[in-house]
């Protein structure tokens, strides 16, 4: 099986019945999250009743991507004392937040933690990791494995290096929070729709993410739309697309 499955969308904070960001991707029976925000948890023990995943990829130390990795904990020290603990790769601000939400037990004893930038490998996968503008250290990463590319901005701003990450991939997840015009306050840390689509260039697909709370959607893919050739679709928790 090569798919990934929609955890979470929301940017911020989750509406209700949704989720902040989090992904589920599995390659042949490799099972890697992509960020794991408010309410996202829920929505993985949904597929994975006991929170059975080989890997965790945090893009930044943001609570919509990483506080429910606080609850994954719990899940695997309770329910799985003896399994060893859960690669989990991230820039170190995210360990910090761990450990402020909870310090016992230490993330280090459930979590194998490594920094995301020096991250090469990650099961079948090979990771390459870009540093993104953001309001704090993020990075956009791509993950190959043969006959798979896919890749993730995590939140950012407008870069140069969107094209690099989303070049000859088969999807590329994009920040889309904004709609309407580009804002030209500067700097810019999180994109428009139409910026998403831009960004995709080079890409086969777009899937956007982290819509602000309350937005209309099908307007945020109509702007994309409009900078993209590809496919576009609207990420919705439970969606699964094949890989």
């Amino acid at each position: 099986m090569r798919s990934l499955t929609v955890l979470g969308s929301c940017g911020a904070w989750p509406e209700a019945g949704r989720a902040c960001a989090g992904f589920l991707v599995e390659y042949e029976g490799f099972r890697v999250v992509l960020d794991l925000g408010y309410a996202a948890l829920p929505q993985l023990l949904q597929h994975r009743p006991h929170a059975e995943v080989d890997a965790v990829v945090v893009t930044h130390q943001h609570p919509d991507h990483c506080v429910d990795l606080s609850a994954l904990a719990r899940v695997r020290y309770y329910e799985a004392p003896d399994a060893p603990p859960i690669p989990l790769d991230c820039p170190p601000g995210v360990v910090d937040v761990l450990r402020a939400l909870e310090p016992n037990p230490d993330p280090a004893t459930v979590f194998d933690i490594h920094d995301l930038a020096a991250t090469t490998q990650l099961g079948p996968f090979t990771v390459e990791s870009i540093q993104l503008p953001h309001y704090v250290p993020n990075f956009g990463v791509r993950l190959t494995a043969p006959g798979v590319s896919l890749a993730y901005t995590g939140d950012s701003g407008p870069s140069e290096e969107h094209t690099k990450l989303a070049e000859g991939t088969d999807l590329f997840i994009a920040d889309a929070t904004l709609q309407g015009p580009s804002p030209q306050t500067t700097p810019r840390y999180v994109m428009t729709a139409a910026e998403a689509g831009r960004a995709a260039k080079g890409a086969s697909r777009l899937l956007l993410t982290h819509f602000w709370p309350g937005s209309d959607r099908s307007v945020s893919v109509s702007e994309a739309q409009a900078e993209f050739a590809g496919e576009v679709i609207a990420a919705t928790e439970g969606l699964t697309l094949p890989l």
